[in-house]
């Protein structure tokens, strides 16, 4: 079994279509998945837009009432692929978000490299469509400014794509009483990577294009703020990288 989980907030736009898109590859793939999504407390249409598709698709929709943040709800996504598996060596979850940055093309890819051997595959992106410099600047140096995370062949730290076989991350949930992840945003990214590739025997990568002109709706980043959360997360994510 595939989980594809699915953080969203205010996402309404798009996040039907991607799901839509995601059937359609699987379809043509010829997989067994389930779609795993989380509404954190979207002030838009999104609780709306997700009903219909529940009727249709193999879907389950996560609903916070107060928003717990990017890294609290794809933990929570991910802990509900894991307590929903009966062969955690077998499946295996990839995590993608609901805007469209990440294609749901690029998913075949993703599966035959687990389906081959991986634990962990990380999607590295070629940036396109995204119209402000700063912006641009700061996708291509933030996997250099959080820091942290040294795995081989491994440089896009931050792109939140990623494939992980559920008995790894049982490992790296093995012990811990707190959350997996102490970090947000793109940081999280990074920290999960780091304590998910201390699991993985075996970890690959894959080319994908991250596209940021098909939102519907303005960016969230600001550039500098974001900078100066990477570098303050700097540490959390070397903790993680080297806990025992």
């Amino acid at each position: 079994m595939i989980y594809v989980c699915i953080p969203s907030h205010d996402e309404g736009p798009t996040v039907g279509l991607v799901l839509w898109k995601i059937r359609k590859v699987f379809s043509e793939f010829g997989r067994e998945y389930q779609l795993l999504v989380t509404d954190d407390a979207s002030s838009d249409r999104t609780g709306e837009t997700l009903a219909p598709y529940l009727k249709v698709l193999p879907l389950t929709v996560v609903r916070n009432d107060q928003r717990v943040g990017y890294a609290g709800s794809v933990e929570a996504l991910l802990r509900l692929a894991l307590d929903r598996s009966d062969r955690p060596r077998r499946d295996f979850a990839v995590v993608m978000h609901a805007d469209f940055s990440h294609g749901p093309q690029f998913l075949p890819e993703m599966v035959r490299q687990m389906e081959s051997g991986a634990d962990l595959v990380v999607a590295e992106a070629t940036l396109s469509g995204e119209p402000s410099l700063a912006h641009r600047i700061l996708r291509r140096m933030a996997p250099r400014i959080v820091g942290g995370v040294k795995v081989e062949g491994v440089r896009d730290t931050v792109s939140g794509f990623v494939a992980v076989r559920l008995s790894s991350l049982r490992l790296a949930l093995k012990d811990r009483e707190e959350r997996l992840l102490e970090t947000d945003g793109w940081a999280a990214n990074a920290e999960l990577i780091a304590r998910l590739s201390r699991q993985a025997r075996r970890i690959e990568s894959v080319s994908v294009v991250e596209r940021h002109d098909l939102r519907a709706r303005p960016s969230r980043i600001e550039p500098w703020a974001v900078a100066r959360e990477l570098w303050g997360a700097r540490r959390a994510v070397r903790m993680a990288a080297s806990a025992t």
